[in-house]
């Protein structure tokens, strides 16, 4: 057997492909001329992942999945198309002096000389499978055609308004409306939540928020800008000749035969309006409580709140903190046909089976105080608000739940003691508060390592007197855990995201502070007594535990 193909053979024999099968290939390539790697994908031998992987093992280097990964564009920019096409390598991502490039044959040492030449850079090659590589290329050059077409064809405009009108006709195989939908599927398919179009002084700045952190993702020639955000005002069904107010919209697409909902804000700024799409996945989510990462005894106290028939329950956090999944998670546990469930939301996010959702509308006057007392007058059992934001919203919940009903909604407080001052601050007579209030549930979203990638380690000392770890209630771990990034998690380290929780029940000691007036410091040394576990303290015992970093807890939790 021809001694340059030995390596790979061997390095594919440790990754479990047929010795005999392998053998055959290698001499039929031999005998007629044709490459190894063409042979052994071609006859079926190996599959591309296999050859990928065992690619990397003999160079002693690591394989990317390019599926769902998220490229820095500006890795790709610094290397030009044509080299990259020619060569057959992708700038993946940069670290400060360092491009790391994906590239199917690393032992092509002419084409990683002439990156580095290009770029001025050092080269940290990992392999890529090609089928991958040649997509990613395709669009590459695709969206540059695509993008071109467009800034040719609006430089002709004369004003803005004659593009707006032209976009109201536009066709579907439109450059701007492939470059759209390219950048809504790839948003989806990255698990974004948000896509930001940001307009700046030069050009329009496009961003996802994966797993509550934001990476940006291209940038678009300013001149592309008014046909870029005035596809996307028609596809979410708002005016787009109105650019001095925020609007609201929804879009509707269909990626891989999943349908997804997308929640539109405009908001004008002094370059231009800038673009938020909210991604509203339902098949995202996760609707178990038991998998939203409570701990057994923060599980039992919650679930004793929203068990019983009447009471409100409260989830506080700031935006972006998963209150709205906790929310529809504990409607889901409770939905049975014997329940008549309503909520009212601003806007209803996920769509429901079973359960009767209400919009607000506030150019109709139907606002959560107008739509309060219409719902409690359709006998409901359990009311959902989607969040107390006056005195008005407030004491209607608080009436509801004082009259038979378990009511669920949202307050924006840093911690669940904060929640019942808060409500007596809005102008809620404070024996009300007591009444009514059952369980504060306070979280934040802490980024959750990859399970294939994380690697253990020893913390020091400093480390841990600089997170001010509670030796008193916690013992010292003997070891953490921290991201390394590998295909799985799109080289970040992270992949999905953890709860972190405090739960507060109102207990008589609490009610008897509430009445009192006390201050939200004195609420919390009496919750903690009888057993409450703060938030910073809940994400750091899950930092012992593996599922999340050190850093990530101190980031989210204070």
């Amino acid at each position: 057997m021809n001694q340059i193909f030995s390596p790979l053979i061997d390095a594919l024999k440790q990754r479990g492909a047929d010795p005999q099968a392998l053998e055959r290939a290698a001499e039929e390539a031999e005998r007629t001329g044709r490459s190894l790697r063409a042979v052994l994908i071609n006859d079926n031998v190996v599959t591309e992942v296999q050859l990928t992987e065992a690619s990397a093992d003999m160079y002693g280097i690591k394989s990317v999945d390019l599926v769902g990964y998220p490229i820095d564009p500006a890795a790709i920019s610094k290397i030009p198309l044509a080299l990259t096409l020619r060569h057959r390598v992708l700038g993946l991502s940069l670290n400060e002096n360092e491009i790391t490039v994906g590239i199917t044959d690393p032992g092509d040492v002419v084409a990683l000389d002439d990156v580095r030449a290009a770029t001025g850079l050092t080269v940290r090659p990992v392999v890529v499978a090609r089928s991958e590589l040649r997509r990613i290329m395709d669009k590459l050059k695709r969206e540059e055609n695509d993008l071109g077409d467009v800034a040719e064809a609006l430089r002709a405009e004369q004003a803005a308004e004659a593009a707006v009108s032209n976009l109201n006709s536009v066709e579907e195989d439109a450059p701007i409306v492939r470059y759209v939908n390219s950048l809504l599927e790839q948003g989806i398919q990255n698990r974004a939540s948000d896509l930001h179009l940001e307009p700046t002084e030069h050009d329009l700045r496009v961003r996802y928020r994966i797993d509550g952190v934001l990476h940006e993702i291209d940038t678009v020639p300013r001149h592309v800008q008014s046909a870029l955000i005035s596809r996307l005002k028609i596809m979410s069904g708002v005016d787009i000749t109105e650019r001095r107010i925020p609007q609201n919209g929804r879009i509707t697409v269909m990626i891989n035969g999943r349908k997804v909902d997308l929640r539109t804000a405009t908001l004008p700024t002094v370059w231009g309006e800038k673009i938020v799409l909210r991604v509203l996945d339902t098949g995202g989510i996760n609707l178990e409580l038991d998998n939203l990462g409570f701990t057994e005894e923060n599980h039992r106290r919650f679930s004793g709140s929203f068990t019983k028939p009447h009471g409100m329950v409260l989830v506080t956090g700031p935006t972006g903190s998963g209150k709205s999944t906790t929310l529809y998670a504990t409607l889901a546990s409770i939905s049975k046909p014997t329940v008549n469930i309503i909520t009212v939301e601003d806007p209803v996010e996920y769509r429901l089976p079973g359960i009767n959702q209400v919009q607000v509308d506030h150019k109709a006057g139907l606002t959560f105080a107008a739509v309060l007392p219409a719902i409690l007058r359709s006998d409901p059992d359990v009311v959902l608000i989607g969040e107390i934001r006056d005195r008005a919203t407030a004491q209607l919940a608080v009436e509801a739940a004082l009259t038979g009903h378990l009511v669920l909604s949202t307050l924006h407080t840093n911690d669940a003691p904060s929640a019942v001052v808060r409500l007596t601050e809005m102008g809620i007579e404070p024996f009300l508060v007591g009444s009514s209030v059952d369980c504060v549930l306070a979280q934040r979203l802490a980024r959750r390592l990859c399970d294939w990638c994380k690697q253990e380690y020893v913390p020091a000392e400093s480390e841990l007197a600089g997170a001010r770890w509670p030796f008193g209630e916690l013992p010292r771990p003997e070891r953490l855990w921290k991201p390394a990034g590998c295909r799985n998690c799109a080289n970040t380290g992270y992949r999905g995201r953890i709860a972190l929780h405090e739960v507060m029940p109102m207990s008589s000691e609490i009610e008897g502070l509430t009445i009192q007036r006390a201050s939200a410091n004195e609420v919390q040394r009496v919750a903690e007594a009888q057993g409450m576990r703060p938030l910073r303290l809940d994400g750091l015992a899950k930092a012992a535990e593996g599922q999340t970093s050190l850093p990530e807890v101190l980031r989210v939790a204070i």
